[in-house]
């Protein structure tokens, strides 16, 4: 299971290094034809994440649940992220997955509640739920890649 944590550390540095090099303004930039930006979409990637880990495992998760609703799917910016928002973000990169991967290490995911993905994907434990997350947090980095081209 370690190359499931190396693939999301990989992809969590990209979307720190994403974060370091733009401005608040292009962060929360929504350009013509999106109905995201670059700021949703990595918040979006911490609360799946945790949804999918966390909550389906019927265990609390490391952010609020206002965190969860203001990036769960279906939803959009519904105004400016703040510094201190983006900050909140930039260590909940880290944060999730290290404790994530201490977690999943010390045995503590023993229950997992099946989910069907929007893509029709059954996530029946813990593993699937890891290796689906870095499918999906794969696919938002793809989409802040055009997005950043566009800010």
């Amino acid at each position: 299971m370690s190359s499931v944590f190396d693939v999301q550390k990989t992809i969590r540095e990209i979307l720190l290094k994403i974060l370091d090099s733009h401005s608040l303004e292009q962060l929360n930039k929504i350009p013509d034809g999106f109905s995201n930006n670059i700021i949703w979409n990595i918040g979006h990637c911490i609360s799946s994440q945790q949804v999918l880990v966390y909550k389906l495992s019927g265990l609390p998760t490391m952010v609020s649940e206002d965190f969860v609703n203001k990036y769960r799917k279906g939803t959009k910016p519904e105004g400016d992220v703040s510094q201190a928002e983006v900050d909140e973000i930039r260590t909940l990169l880290s944060t999730t997955l290290e404790k994530t991967k201490n977690d999943f290490e010390s045995g503590l995911f023993v229950n997992y509640h099946e989910y069907t993905t929007s893509i029709g994907f059954t996530l029946r434990h813990i593993q699937g739920a890891l290796d689906f997350n870095n499918y999906h947090e794969g696919l938002h980095t793809g989409v802040i890649m055009a997005l950043r081209k566009l800010v």
